[in-house]
Formats: C-alpha cells, sequence, structure tokens
C-alpha cells in the first residue's frame, strides 16, 4: 500500500488544503502561488502513474485512491475559480464539469458492478479533455496581469488569459461530448 506511487498520489491530496490556503492570502503573489501547487499536483498525477507502470508497483489501492485525488483537486479548483470570477459561464461551465465527474463515477461504480467496466474505459477524447481542463483551470488561477518572460520572447498576459478561456471553453465541449459518448456506451446495461 505505501509504495512510491500512493505516497506521491497521498501528497497529491494533502496539497488541496495548502492550495486553498495560498490561493486566499491576502498577498500579491497568491494566485501565482496557488497556480505553482496546482501545476505540482497535476505533474505528480503524471508521475505516480509512470512510476506505477515503470516500478511495477500497481495496486488495488492505487487504482482506487488516485482517481478519487485528482477529482478532489480538480472539483476544489473548479468551485474556488467559480466563485473568484463571480460569472455565470464560469460556473455553469463549472457546474457541467463537476455533474460529468460524478455522473462518471456512478456509471464506472455501476459498470464495474456488473463486469463490464471496460465498456467506459478512458478514451483518448477523455484525455484531450482532462488536459485542456488542467491548463484551463490552470490559467484561470493564475490570472497574470503582467507580461510572461519566457526565454524566446515575452507571452502578453493577454495572450495567457485568452489561451485559459479558451482551453476552459474546450474542456467544456469535451466535457459534454465524453459525457455523451460514456452515456451511450452504457446504455443498454443501464437499460437493461
Amino acid at each position: 500500500m505505501w509504495t512510491i506511487p500512493n505516497q506521491i498520489t497521498l501528497f497529491r491530496i494533502a496539497l488541496i488544503p495548502i492550495f486553498l490556503i495560498i490561493f486566499y492570502l491576502p498577498l500579491s503573489w497568491s494566485n501565482f502561488g496557488a497556480f505553482a501547487v496546482f501545476w505540482l499536483a497535476s505533474i505528480s498525477d503524471i508521475l505516480d502513474g509512470y512510476l506505477a507502470r515503470k516500478l511495477n508497483q500497481s495496486s488495488a489501492f492505487g487504482a482506487f485512491i488516485d482517481p478519487v485525488a485528482d477529482k478532489l483537486m480538480v472539483v476544489v479548483a473548479l468551485v474556488m475559480i467559480a466563485q473568484d470570477y463571480s460569472s455565470w459561464l464560469v460556473s455553469i461551465a463549472a457546474i457541467i464539469m463537476i455533474a460529468r465527474e460524478v455522473f462518471i463515477s456512478a456509471l464506472r461504480e455501476f459498470m464495474s458492478s456488473i463486469g463490464k467496466r471496460d465498456i467506459i474505459a478512458v478514451s483518448n477524447m477523455g484525455k484531450y479533455k482532462t488536459a485542456a481542463q488542467m491548463l484551463g483551470i490552470m490559467g484561470l488561477i493564475w490570472q497574470p496581469s503582467y507580461d510572461i518572460p519566457l526565454i524566446l520572447f515575452y507571452l502578453p498576459h493577454e495572450v495567457i488569459n485568452y489561451l485559459s478561456y479558451g482551453f476552459y471553453s474546450i474542456a467544456t465541449i469535451l466535457t459534454v461530448t465524453t459525457w455523451v459518448s460514456y452515456f451511450k456506451a452504457a446504455w443498454p446495461e443501464l437499460k437493461g
């Protein structure tokens, strides 16, 4: 149970209160600090999956706790963003994404109970949704109000803001698309 990948996953869960505390600190760098913590959590998600395969340390506990950690961090970030932006568009997108996570989790549990979880295995479209979601959330958390110095050029903060909203919008569209796709795949079992 205490494999390296599982410890990284538990570390990701421990980052959630740190993420919230930093975001709400009355400091000029709180948004960037929260962005950095969310980025670290995202990288740790990639790392724990890679190490579980590479070190042959996959476990039942890891298969359970990894998606829990992912969903907890994303849901907390979406609620925080919706509250911070006070925009109905941002809030509706957050509600759609959270509702989809709850629905798909329940659907996977049901399909597992009848031995047909593979019918709704994670698709490439689901992976694209997750990537767009993470990039959109990170940009909306950061809210840079200054140009970003990169090695070869400066990236105007307006570009970062447009990209953040763009990825957030793409994630919302892919959320609905994958939601419908998984539901259609499971429908024969649900109506039976």
